[in-house]
């Protein structure tokens, strides 16, 4: 588990660091940083204050300063531009990996973005306002232009000659791209194949023609699933014409999966999805990320209220206590189907296990499994009110019909509208995320109510 490994190595220096730091024993802390890995010099300087931060940095080989720099986070990466004489921050920048680079400045405020451009080489800053001018979440913007393209008329020697001469920075060597006098993309070739084949073979002779290619307007998502599906960790962008203008590799793609998971969770919990770690969020942005949507929640809540305050004069005292006491019992168990239900569909539609077209198959399907689960649960029910029937209740058998039945009803409301609300999101063009499960909860709590005492005044009055 290098991962693990290399993150206790990183908190296991730290001490070391702020020792020689308090010290200002500078050369020999230089020599330690050139030891470790970027990933644990990154994941120190997390942990240090502004000034220490600042030292670190420009007692850093310009070797490695950008790739320490990589992984910092979007808050730690600007406070360090800041904190930055002009020049170092001009290498950091042009020594940073393309795609990298433009997720900082898709970060950072306007004014500041035109002043890191500015402190571009012109290659660099080209390259720059190339990615940044593909629409945001688009694969163009995750992409990078380092990739090796050949010629298919090449010779594996000449081929060979040509990745030692420029293949040092190039974001990876493990697959060349076959392009023709336009640069449109035609074939890829795996190195292994190339070392293997006889040196004066063409590489239109070992090349795959039948290559894989996203398109650079195309959303991230789409990278995503085009990876799980073909089992590869880097695949070629192409624009409308079919020039190669760069390649999308697995690190990019983690990065994608890993922030789409983050905002699926948020909004499934009920709150606006948050793209910073917690405690980089500011405590006014928590606030009106989570404010919102529990307004509305609680506006939700105040519809079941109303529609108890709607049935309270049909219903005498006594039996409303009863009923009330059973009263969580029903409308949790909705709230849970529903939940259940929601989470199942949200899931299948991101992964494209079902399609929108495939609404009505879940419909028949869910509708068959809500009756099920509400059967199952109102015998619990049933058997909990008959064996342990409230105190002094005569008419517990009544009583037991009631919640029985309720239960029936409200999970299979709750398991329809919890399979179903994502569908109807994602056909008005909304992520099926937003189909909460705090939201199906409330939705299912208010009419859940209703059908409880609606039946109660069916069984237990006989009206």
């Amino acid at each position: 588990m290098p991962g693990y490994r290399d993150s206790m190595l990183g908190r296991l220096i730290e001490p070391e660091i702020k020792s020689l730091l308090a010290e200002k024993n500078y050369k020999e802390l230089r020599e330690s940083l050139q030891e470790l890995d970027p990933v644990d010099i990154a994941e120190t300087i997390g942990v240090l204050s502004e000034e220490e931060r600042a030292v670190v940095f420009r007692l850093l080989p310009r070797s490695i300063s950008a790739d320490v720099f990589e992984y910092l986070s979007f808050s730690e990466q600007e406070e360090v531009l800041r904190l930055l004489g002009h020049e170092q921050v001009s290498s950091i920048l042009n020594e940073m990996d393309p795609d990298d680079r433009t997720a900082l400045l898709e970060e950072l405020p306007g004014k500041l973005t035109r002043r890191i451009l500015e402190m571009l080489s012109p290659e660099e800053r080209a390259i720059a306002k190339t990615l940044l001018g593909y629409p945001e979440e688009s694969i163009g913007r995750l992409m990078t232009p380092e990739y090796l393209a050949v010629r298919e008329d090449w010779t594996v020697t000449q081929t060979l000659e040509y990745i030692r001469k420029t293949g040092r920075e190039k974001e990876t060597v493990n697959v060349l791209y076959v392009t023709d006098e336009n640069d449109r993309l035609i074939a890829d070739l795996k190195i292994r194949t190339l070392i293997f084949s006889d040196p004066e073979t063409r590489i239109r002779d070992i090349m795959n023609t039948q290559v894989i290619a996203l398109n650079a307007f195309d959303d991230q998502e789409t990278a995503t699933e085009a990876m799980l599906r073909y089992d590869v960790s880097v695949l070629p962008v192409v624009d409308s014409d079919g020039t190669l203008v760069g390649i999308v590799t697995s690190d990019d793609v983690f990065d994608v999966v890993v922030e789409e998971a983050t905002e699926d969770i948020h909004r499934m919990g009920g709150l606006e999805a948050i793209d910073e770690p917690y405690f980089d969020v500011s405590f006014f942005t928590l606030w009106r990320k989570r404010a919102g949507w529990l307004a509305i929640l609680f506006f939700g809540g105040m519809i079941t209220v109303y529609v108890m305050e709607t049935f309270e004069p049909h219903i005498d005292s006594g039996q409303l206590l009863i009923l009330s006491l059973f009263l969580p019992l029903v409308i949790s168990s909705g709230g849970n189907s529903g939940s259940q239900a929601a989470t199942l569909v949200i899931r299948a539609l991101a992964v494209k296990d079902v399609a929108l077209k495939d609404w009505y198959r879940v419909f028949w399907r869910e509708l068959l499994s809500g009756l099920l689960l509400g059967s199952f649960l109102g015998l619990i029910a049933l058997a909990r009110v008959i064996f342990f029937p409230p105190m002094d209740y005569d008419r517990f058998w009544m009583l037991s019909l009631t919640v029985s039945l309720s239960v029936i009803g409200v999970v299979l409301y709750g398991t329809l509208m919890g399979s179903m609300l994502p569908f109807i999101l994602r056909f008005l063009g909304f992520d099926p995320a937003f189909s909460s499960n705090p939201l199906i909860a409330t939705l299912c709590d208010s009419i859940g109510v209703a059908i409880y005492f609606s039946l109660a005044i069916l069984i237990l009055s006989g009206v």
